[in-house]
């Protein structure tokens, strides 16, 4: 092999060597936006959960309100009512107790009114 040939082997390899190199660390950055774009998907699960629980257990100590059939779903602070209670009265202070949980952005109440069978 001449030394030309040889010079342009080495420009080559080095060449192949630096995109490597590039292609090496490029790969880490890449990596890590999967794991905290599921790192913030947990963290926004975990408060939502957090605030259904507040608001469930705010509902439970209000007297006003029979929580039996009464579920609770928070998204990002908006909280949902869902299930029925048996009178007008109670789905009016269902309403009320969720608004005044901390971190509650905004209640949409979807509960329905269902007579107790006795």
């Amino acid at each position: 092999m001449t030394t030309m040939g040889i010079q342009k082997l080495a420009v080559i390899v080095g060449a192949a060597a630096a995109l490597a190199a590039l292609n090496v660390q490029a790969q880490p950055a890449a990596s890590l936006v999967p794991a905290a774009a599921a790192s913030s998907a947990k963290a926004v699960r975990k408060a939502d959960h957090t605030l259904e629980k507040a608001v469930r257990k705010a509902l439970g100590k209000d007297k006003a309100v029979d929580v039996t059939n009464v579920n609770v779903r928070a998204r990002n602070g908006a909280v949902t009512l869902l299930g029925s209670v048996p009178e007008q009265g109670q789905v009016d202070a269902a309403t009320r107790v969720a608004q005044g949980v901390t971190g509650v952005s905004m209640v949409n109440n979807a509960l329905t009114i269902k007579a107790v069978a006795h």
